[in-house]
């Protein structure tokens, strides 16, 4: 798993993120997906963030992205929210014109899931054994094992 570091902390936090159309309905076009590919990955590069995955279908898309331990979340995903709506809108109006009347494109509630390499069940086991004598064994077992 890569890492990232800043000057006091070494990270990997990655989020699976998923927006819905307003009223589900089916307005995304392979066309409207591809440009919103490149607008979340502009808008997430601004926010010193990485769009690692993105997939969608007529009603819904899904983003994997890599974030810094410093971001404000919901401010995160307000600004996707609003910056792509307002590209798409801006790119396609006549297309989602037809869908919605008024300037709206998501859904105002989203989902949003941390995402790692080690399953909830490994890291709550490691965090239990700290500071017994079996992570104490353990630990020796690794330190003689590894070169010095």
């Amino acid at each position: 798993m890569l890492h990232k570091s800043s000057s006091h902390a070494i990270y990997s936090i990655k989020l699976h993120i998923v927006f819905v159309t307003k009223y589900r309905r089916k307005t995304l076009t392979p066309e409207l997906l591809s440009y919103l590919r490149t607008a979340f990955s502009e808008i997430l590069a601004a926010w010193r963030c990485d769009l690692l995955e993105f997939g969608g279908e007529a009603d819904h898309v899904h983003l994997l992205i890599d974030i810094h331990p410093a971001l404000d979340i919901s401010a995160l995903v307000n600004n996707l929210k609003t910056a792509s709506a307002r590209r798409a809108r801006g790119r396609f109006s006549e297309h989602l014109g037809a869908f919605y009347r008024k300037p709206v494109f998501w859904h105002r509630a989203y989902y949003v899931g941390s995402v790692g390499g080690a399953t909830l069940e490994t890291v709550k086991a490691y965090v239990e054994a700290q500071g017994t004598e079996e992570h104490a064994r353990k630990s020796a077992e690794r330190k003689s094992k590894s070169p010095a």
